[in-house]
């Protein structure tokens, strides 16, 4: 499974590349905001950095605007996903755009049949939020098993992205259903290098090396 980035920060990016574990990036309007500057610029210097899918999502609503915003992105870099979020205008937009030969990433999926109409239109990825249907009591890694169910039965090129990440369990969760993508904060891919005993071991090893070393 892929890991994806889910920043506009190029700092929070540069630091996670070198590690070798970064497959891409997603950005939205949210996160652009905070950093300010050209949201433009600060993508075409994400895809210098990651070298891999970067979404860039449109801020228009009517499909119309969708698609030639989504074609401006795209030709900001050929690592440029444009994002659009599911709607009957981002529907359209995405079967244009898709067949145009542009990859779309449809976000702010919440359920299987969204998926499945993003799917039919040529969507790259599908983006369902599954923290965010934790929050309201839903079952967000169920969405997930879902959709990897329904795409398996029919020959779609669509990639599953996780999104809405809250914790490394929903990667594993993920992973172990065969999602295609895990986009996650930089906090939450730090955690998954965490774990007492590794910490405890570590510990023990070193102190083990220095008595040895003391008594030669």
């Amino acid at each position: 499974m892929k890991l994806f980035l889910d920043t506009g920060n190029l700092k929070e990016i540069q630091a996670m590349v070198p590690l070798g574990i970064v497959d891409g990036v997603t950005t939205n309007p949210s996160l652009m905001a905070k950093e300010g500057g050209d949201p433009r610029a600060i993508i075409k210097a994400i895809c210098d950095v990651v070298q891999g899918p970067v979404s860039a999502e449109v801020v228009a609503t009517e499909w119309e605007g969708m698609v030639k915003e989504g074609r401006e992105l795209a030709a900001i870099d050929p690592h440029v996903v444009v994002k659009v979020p599911f709607t009957r205008d981002g529907v359209r937009a995405t079967k244009i755009l898709a067949d145009e030969g542009t990859r779309v990433n449809v976000t702010l999926i919440f359920s299987a049949t969204q998926a499945l109409l993003a799917a039919k239109v040529g969507a790259a990825y599908v983006s369902p939020f599954v923290g965010r249907l934790d929050d309201i009591a839903s079952d967000g890694m169920g969405l997930i098993r879902e959709i990897v169910e329904i795409f398996d039965g029919y020959p779609f090129t669509t990639e599953i992205l996780v999104a809405s990440v809250r914790g490394p369990m929903h990667i594993v969760e993920a992973a172990r259903m065969g999602a295609d993508v895990c986009t996650c904060p930089s906090s939450v891919i730090e955690a998954c290098f965490k774990h007492p005993l590794t910490d405890i071991g570590l510990e023990k090893f070193l102190a083990d090396w220095a008595k040895a070393q003391a008594g030669k």
